[in-house]
């Protein structure tokens, strides 16, 4: 069992020890752009928003990698259109020590690993810990484990009368939709929502959110010790 991510302490940039890793400077951000291995098992409009953003400038990274869950998902296709390097791992057909052994292959190069709407469960290797972030459209702790993925997470709001949802991204360890919090946004829940109304507001927090995380990353400004992160100030 691997330890838990309270249990490390991360450099500036959230970055554990790794030959992989790109330098974070004292808070200076390193001049090229850091490589992403996106994770995807749906639709993929998180991976295309992360890619918009990349294309307007906006974001410093490139998409080095998608990996996805599964061959039949419109994902996949968004993916390559983009012209994006894809891969399908299924978990069908493998022994769980082979998926995994694959994933960890298949994103070996990559700064940071970004989940968007993966479904399967990576065991995350230790040289990796604090190099997995993944986005919830809700305001974890609430809504969120094993199950509660896409209209389930907005039926639960609902049906819990929240008048406040929106998202987290978090670095992931080893349990579904756990790990240190690194920044949320808030959207209002209204009088006649839908699940589909209430994950349309949530996804626009979303569009913001992942890309502002990840830009702190490769700046170099995130500081995750005993299980918190502290976003450090920008430099003047």
């Amino acid at each position: 069992m691997h330890p838990t991510i309270d249990d490390r302490k991360f450099p500036v940039g959230g970055i554990a020890p790794s030959p992989s890793s790109f330098r974070a400077r004292d808070g200076h951000a390193p001049q090229d752009p850091i490589r992403l291995a996106v994770l995807i098992s749906g639709g993929g409009r998180t991976l295309l928003n992360l890619q918009q953003r990349i294309e307007d400038g906006s974001l410093r990274a490139v998409i080095a990698t998608v990996i996805s869950s599964r061959e039949d998902v419109a994902g996949v296709e968004r993916s390559r259109e983009a012209g994006l390097p894809t891969l399908v791992i299924e978990r069908r057909g493998l022994t769980s020590d082979a998926f995994q052994r694959e994933l960890t292959q298949a994103v070996a190069g990559a700064d940071l690993v970004c989940m968007a709407g993966f479904l399967s469960l990576w065991r995350i290797p230790d040289e990796y810990y604090g190099r997995v972030i993944n986005i919830h459209p809700a305001l974890l702790p609430d809504f969120g484990g094993a199950g509660m993925y896409g209209s389930r997470v907005h039926e639960a709001v609902l049906a819990a009368r929240k008048t406040i949802s929106g998202c987290t991204v978090h670095f992931c360890d080893n349990q579904y939709d756990h790990g240190p919090i690194i920044l949320q946004r808030t959207a209002p829940v209204l009088p006649g929502d839908t699940p589909d109304t209430l994950a349309a507001r949530v996804f626009e927090q979303e569009c913001i959110a992942y890309p502002q995380a990840i830009q702190l990353f490769a700046d170099g400004r995130i500081s995750l010790e005993a299980g918190t992160v502290r976003i450090i100030p920008q430099a003047k």
